[in-house]
């Protein structure tokens, strides 16, 4: 099951009090406090795994916890600090704070690591608070609380080209045709349920020209007020360089101009730098156009618009060394965005006032 977004509670663990305690042995006179540090709790970490290509952990476990530290004991033993929590998310993840919703990273490299709950810190035993004019204290400080905060968590998927267009447009078919990717192939709509990634090679002899492909559901008119299967798949493309605008212009579909603009509308609806990115416009299932004035049309119209268009066939081949030659060009021609990586910034624990300075 893919799952693109989680909402996860996340508790760094309390530091260990600090021990009052008094060094009694035969043959020591004198013998002084000799209270142990409490450990520090541990924290939480969220890092990022190339392994994972999910969220669905998070979508059935909602609380994690770091463990605490253990408290100080006499004979200046300090206590055990807690083990740090890592949560292991996909390359991609988006950090949110849930409260407030300020951004708090964006783990796009493997192994990628981000502080998102810092543990208590461990209060210090009596043996801290000699002093000359107070030679046994009978206080220590106790442990701090470590830090607690809800998080959102959203996917989106690292890609070159994103697929976009009507449900039966032909995306599916397309990226089984150019990559080792086997989505579901059917002919109703909406057979693609979620995002698909494939791997394809412009270069028969080797990977020198290789790129991310990003298969999405279908969207239809009012997609951005939830119609059909909404646009909540659209982030998977906000970090792709280039879009492929596959429209169907077989004699049983709609009016491929009417097509493009519905498609072009929800776009612009969901973001307008996503609508003004570059494009390639895919005319598909050119086996089945036995009338080519509606191929004719769609590509006057998309010329008036400066974008380029490729017409295929999936199914006979038609095009596709074409399309795929077209696309590795194009991005060659786009550079790589600089994707600004966020570290979270995790509140400090507040250090409490010296007891020695404070008590008489």
């Amino acid at each position: 099951m893919f799952v693109d977004e989680a909402r996860i509670q996340v508790r760094a663990g309390d530091g260990g009090n600090g021990c009052i305690a008094f060094r009694r042995e035969k043959y020591v006179p004198r013998g002084g406090p000799s209270g142990g540090d409490g450990g520090h709790g541990g924290s939480v970490y969220v890092e990022a795994n190339p392994n994972d290509n999910t969220l669905l952990r998070y979508r059935y476990e909602r609380i994690f916890r770091a463990e605490r530290g253990r408290h100080g004991e006499g004979s200046d033993r300090a206590g055990r600090s807690g083990r740090d929590l890592v949560l292991t998310v996909p390359v991609g993840t988006t950090i949110y704070d849930d409260t407030t919703g300020e951004l708090l990273a964006d783990l796009i490299e493997p192994g990628q690591r981000c502080l998102v709950a810092r543990g208590g810190r461990g209060g210090r035993g009596n043996a801290h608070f000699a002093r000359p004019w107070r030679r046994a204290p009978r206080f220590a400080e106790p442990g701090q609380p470590g830090e607690e905060r809800w998080l959102r968590l959203e996917l989106r998927l690292l890609a070159d080209v994103g697929l976009v267009g009507l449900p039966n447009a032909g995306k599916s078919t397309l990226i089984a045709r150019i990559s080792a990717a086997r989505p579901k192939i059917a002919d109703y709509p909406f057979t693609t349920l979620e995002p698909c990634l494939g791997v394809v090679s412009a270069d028969p002899e080797g990977w020198s020209r290789s790129f991310v492909v990003a298969d999405l559901p279908g969207l239809v008119e009012g997609a951005h007020r939830g119609a059909g299967l909404g646009h909540r798949f659209l982030r998977h493309i906000e970090r792709t360089r280039l879009l492929a605008h596959l429209v169907d212009v077989s004699e049983t579909a709609a009016d491929p101009v009417h097509s493009f603009e519905v498609i072009m509308a929800e776009l612009a609806a969901f973001s307008a730098e996503l609508a003004a990115r570059p494009m390639l416009v895919v005319a598909t299932k050119l086996d089945a156009a036995g009338d080519r004035s509606r191929l004719e049309r769609l590509k006057a119209h998309v010329q008036q618009r400066g974008w380029p268009l490729v017409a295929i066939s999936a199914v006979t081949g038609q095009g596709i060394a074409e399309l795929v030659h077209t696309l590795a060009d194009m991005l060659a021609r786009l550079p790589r965005p600089a994707l600004q990586t966020t570290q979270a910034t995790s509140a400090s624990v507040p250090v409490p006032a010296d007891p020695a300075k404070t008590l008489p």
